[in-house]
């Protein structure tokens, strides 16, 4: 599916949209945001790349949550669900959380949470999914060293790429760049597509706008944690309880080549030991892990007679 997807994001690359930066106070609650709703217009011009982009989101997730939705040409009138609820991951809620399976980077600032919507590692180039490190150091404007082996993939591709790639707009890091660990960065892009998708060489992707926010924002020092947790689940204060899947990251070629095709979880001991609680609707946890919407789906819903 995502090589059909070429056309939509190299015609969302010309589109101006207005961002909105998602923002959720900390309130003791791990389900927070709220969903929406947007109906295409009847102009036939939206993608789901589109409104990814104005609603602060990844193209992943909204393939997610509107799985019967053609992303390239939405049927004129639809409504499409906007997945801003979410459950916030199970890790300590400190600097910057990366989680890879749902293609969004958490940046606990103050009393708040910012959420941003992120590109990843290709196959066999991937983001890590399991380190704990810290931002090393900023640079604006960021010159781009490939490595051999990146300069050997463009070439077979008949695009010659320098030693050192020149700072600027056209750098495929973008004006932004936040070093975490030794070899990898948190950066922009010269594109402005493949947000919510395996894109990158390894590094993390924001859109411009995005990474610019984060760059002002994270000192120098912050803790940085990555994760690959596809499956998110909480009990809230009220008793609540809640789950959020997504789709795990593809770990072979032909899982990646057979997207539509659901790729099988490894269910840690917590995990199943959640399912286990009697408060749990199985048929309604049975049907979340089916559809992998990347949604919070209440599992102990209040039943009347």
């Amino acid at each position: 599916m995502f090589k059909k997807l070429a056309f939509v994001l190299a015609l969302a690359a010309s589109v101006q949209v207005a961002h909105s930066t998602n923002i959720y106070p900390l309130n003791g609650n791990r389900v927070v945001g709220e969903e929406h709703v947007y109906k295409v217009d009847t102009q036939g011009t939206t993608t789901l790349e589109y409104v990814a982009a104005e609603y602060h989101l990844g193209l992943s997730n909204m393939i997610e949550a509107n799985p019967e939705v053609d992303p390239i040409v939405p049927v004129k009138g639809v409504s499409l669900i906007i997945p801003t609820k979410l459950i916030l991951p199970d890790t300590v809620h400190e600097g910057i959380i990366v989680n890879s399976a749902e293609m969004r980077l958490y940046y606990y600032n103050g009393g708040n949470v910012e959420v941003y919507p992120i590109g990843i590692g290709q196959l066999g180039k991937g983001t890590p999914i399991a380190w704990v490190t810290k931002v090393e150091r900023k640079r604006a404007n960021p010159t781009w060293t490939p490595t051999a082996s990146t300069r050997a993939e463009y070439a077979a591709a008949g695009e010659y790429l320098p030693a050192v790639f020149p700072a600027g707009p056209d750098n495929p890091m973008g004006l932004f760049a936040l070093y975490v660990g030794r070899l990898y960065a948190i950066h922009g892009t010269n594109a402005d597509f493949g947000i919510g998708l395996r894109v990158s060489h390894g590094c993390v992707r924001l859109r411009n706008d995005d990474n610019e926010q984060l760059f002002y924002k994270v000192p120098v020092g912050t803790r940085v944690e990555f994760i690959n947790v596809p499956i998110k689940y909480c009990e809230e204060p009220n008793g609540d309880l809640y789950i959020e899947v997504h789709q795990p990251l593809s770990r072979t070629q032909s899982e990646f080549d057979n997207f539509d095709e659901k790729v099988p979880f490894t269910f840690t001991n917590a995990q199943l030991e959640f399912f286990k609680d009697p408060r749990i609707n199985k048929d309604i946890l049975e049907r979340a892990l089916h559809e992998r919407s990347g949604r919070p789906v209440l599992l102990n819903p209040v039943e009347f007679d």
